[in-house]
């Protein structure tokens, strides 16, 4: 399959952007917006976008096939790795999905076709409507598409022109995806730009913060702070800086007979795209207490992730990559080699996945690359005091506890400021209407006229 030249990242590599063509691809989409989306009702959009994620789940579908194909060696994961999480994504965004995300944030199914009363909050006697940003420029980070497709799909609700600049190496599946878009619907695709290049040309990213009104980004702490800072004072900026996560095992599910289930959900959340995500663990922490052991629960896991190894094998390394994982793994071989608190399991002849023990309940940053620390603790609590370092930049806990006592943990970890809880098995699963970072991600984008009668 042959992609057409319709995005700027479709050029060949020698082809040089400059920012005339940035800022002119800028106001050809502006046009575009102007001339093509207002004809477009939110139930019309709902239903493009509900065919398309139908289209990416069928085997068939050529773009699906392309990124299968081609997705090993343009971003380095496994074909299984791809599969399970365009899967993952795609099974996501359906009609009803789309729906419930508009009104749990807008409050109203239509509020970007007209003025509308609340359907959650009647009878005040005030209407509104939203609008979105003329031009949206969402500032892409790592491999991973799913922040970048739903960003892609929300900018559309708010009937917004986008440009969407990936991370040098980063365009392939974007680019696909807006491929797919622009295939099924010319004129929405004609609303869409895909560019690419090393982040730090300054001329092209004044160019880019020039044009758009509203900018949205992802990266670390740093970049989110420089671009702030060159954003003329009109923009609107929502930032995604860098979050971590982590889960949390109670002693109640600690037993023989669930003991392989919960290892495998546990299993599932660390494989998936390969550990690389906001939110995927880091840590598990282990309850004390429970019929199983901590440890043998980690022992547990490193089975799981070797049965998952065979089926969903993580991808190729990098050679600095892999050499970082051998000198982590080398660090705690001699630290359980001296040190009953601490054991290790590990992939043989391969850095392919290692699970290590340690009783210290400090939270550690992973290496990841399918690299988890195990930690037993007396309680949610202690846990919770040795994450206190990266408190404010949690982004999911995955929670296994049984019966009523999940409430009261979810509770308390509501209360320290958790902005997301899921099942383990599902930290890379998000509902399309979870709230990123504790913020209404469609709500975030939209522009209010309130009418007061």
């Amino acid at each position: 399959m042959e992609l057409p030249k319709y995005f700027l990242a479709d050029l060949p590599s020698e082809a040089e952007l400059t920012p005339t063509i940035l800022a002119d691809a800028c106001e050809t989409l502006k046009r575009n917006r102007e001339i093509y989306l207002p004809e477009w009702s939110t139930t019309k959009l709902i239903a493009v976008f509900d065919q398309l994620g139908r289209d990416w789940l069928d085997p068939e579908y050529p773009f699906r096939k392309l990124a299968l194909e081609q997705g090993p060696t343009a971003t380095g994961f496994s074909r299984a790795t791809l599969e399970h999480g365009l899967n993952s994504l795609f099974e996501s965004l359906t009609s009803r999905a789309l729906e419930r995300l508009i009104v749990q944030d807008l409050g109203h199914l239509d509020r970007f076709d007209g003025f509308q009363a609340s359907e959650v909050e009647p009878g005040n006697g005030s209407l509104g409507r939203t609008r979105g940003p003329e031009l949206i420029a969402q500032i892409s980070a790592g491999l991973i598409p799913n922040s970048t497709v739903l960003t892609i799909l929300f900018g559309m609700l708010t009937r917004s022109a986008q440009v969407v600049k990936c991370a040098s190496g980063a365009a392939f599946l974007p680019r696909l995806f807006a491929h797919s878009l622009y295939q099924m619907v010319p004129k929405l695709g004609a609303c869409l730009e895909i560019v690419e290049w090393r982040g730090g040309d300054s001329e092209l990213e004044a160019v880019l913060f020039e044009k758009a009104d509203c900018v949205v980004a992802s990266g670390s702490d740093e970049t989110l702070v420089s671009i702030r800072q060159r954003l003329p004072a009109r923009s609107r900026f929502l930032g995604y800086g860098h979050r971590v996560s982590f889960g949390f095992v109670a002693m109640d599910v600690l037993s023989p007979s669930l003991l392989g289930g919960v290892a495998g959900m546990a299993a599932a959340d660390v494989a998936a795209w390969d550990q690389l995500g906001c939110l995927s663990p880091h840590v598990f922490y282990v309850e004390h207490g429970g019929r199983v052991s901590a440890e043998q629960f980690a022992e547990a896991l490193g089975r799981e992730l070797d049965r998952l190894e065979q089926i969903q094998p993580r991808g190729s390394l990098a050679a600095d990559q892999a050499a970082v994982l051998r000198t982590r793994r080398g660090f705690y071989e001699l630290r359980a080699s001296a040190l009953e608190e601490t054991q290790m399991w590990a992939s043989q002849d391969s850095t392919a996945w290692t699970v290590v023990y340690e009783a210290d309940p400090l939270f550690q940053m992973s290496c990841l690359n399918r690299f988890i620390y195990v930690k037993g603790v007396s309680d949610l609590k202690q846990a919770l005091e040795g994450a206190d370092a990266v408190r404010h930049k949690v982004s999911t806990v995955g929670l296994a506890s049984a019966g009523v006592r999940g409430e009261d943990l979810a509770g308390e970890l509501a209360a320290w400021g958790v902005p997301r809880i899921c099942e383990l098995g599902r930290m890379q699963k998000p509902p399309l209407t979870w709230r990123h970072d504790g913020r209404p991600a469609l709500g975030d984008l939209a522009l209010w006229t309130d009418w007061e009668r």
